[in-house]
């Protein structure tokens, strides 16, 4: 039981990476804040995990005082705090001429904004637990796919807060903070968003070997395997990682289709 008695706020979590994550640390020892959008949903990871072992809390992260909310809901269903897991974060697709100031900022309000304010909040609690952070980002914070242009920034933000935190909280609070960034996962959300496109029910199936050398694509329990090693003990006094969780070194762009035309140094 390596997150045996530990408190874990997890974003995002009534579906995909999340949910994994939140069911992995309860089968860790864990109790979790179970948090999402979608209420139906949230209970029936609640029930799944059972009600002693979670609690859940519906409300947008964009909204003024959630995180604090969020905290207290941790603090008043089980008594402290040891872990915030920082995933929640809106996925859609924009390019330079698609996005505005309105969506950057919408975007930029889920995915960097609201992770920095609940660290913030949280941040007495995990000081007394000598707790830790875990963010969630992903491979596209180095550069990015062309249709993921705000989401992409957004990430990419995120990752220069885990490096920044990563040491200025360590140093002065005892708190860690690390991130992962994953590749491509077969989540619920990506599913629909890929049959949005058009593509077949089975569509992850057939991938082409340059996105899946493996022959598939990663699954959310994977990651979530992952994320136990950064929320327990045996992580010691790591802070400020980032690790990538990708197939192979994919740097958040789609390789050109004729390698003969990238130049060579000599």
């Amino acid at each position: 039981m390596r997150l045996k008695n530990k408190t874990i706020i997890v974003t995002g979590s009534t579906t995909g990476i999340g949910k994994a994550i939140a069911k992995r640390c309860v089968a860790e020892g864990a109790k979790v804040v179970v948090h999402g959008l979608e209420e139906e949903w949230g209970n029936e990871v609640v029930k799944e995990l059972g009600e002693e072992n979670a609690i859940l809390h519906i409300e947008d992260l964009s909204a003024e005082g959630v995180q604090e909310r969020l905290v207290q809901t941790a603090i008043k269903n089980f008594g402290k705090l040891d872990a915030v897991v920082n995933n929640a974060a809106i996925v859609a697709s924009s390019n330079i001429q698609t996005t505005d100031r309105k969506f950057f900022e919408k975007i930029f309000a889920v995915n960097t904004i609201a992770p920095f304010l609940l660290i913030k909040a949280a941040l007495p609690y995990l000081t007394e637990q000598h707790g830790c952070v875990l963010n969630i980002g992903s491979v596209n914070a180095f550069s990015g796919e062309p249709n993921l242009l705000a989401y992409s920034v957004s990430k990419g933000a995120l990752m220069t807060l885990t490096r920044n935190l990563g040491d200025t909280l360590h140093r002065e609070n005892g708190v860690r903070v690390n991130q992962i960034n994953p590749g491509w996962v077969l989540t619920e959300t990506e599913t629909e968003r890929k049959k949005q496109h058009g593509l077949a029910e089975d569509w992850y199936k057939d991938l082409p070997s340059v996105y899946a050398p493996s022959g598939r694509i990663i699954a959310p329990a994977e990651i979530a395997a992952a994320s136990i090693y950064w929320l327990a003990d045996e992580s010691g006094p790591i802070s400020g990682q980032v690790v990538e969780l990708e197939q192979y070194p994919f740097i958040g762009r789609n390789p050109p289709k004729d390698t003969s035309t990238i130049p060579t140094s000599k």
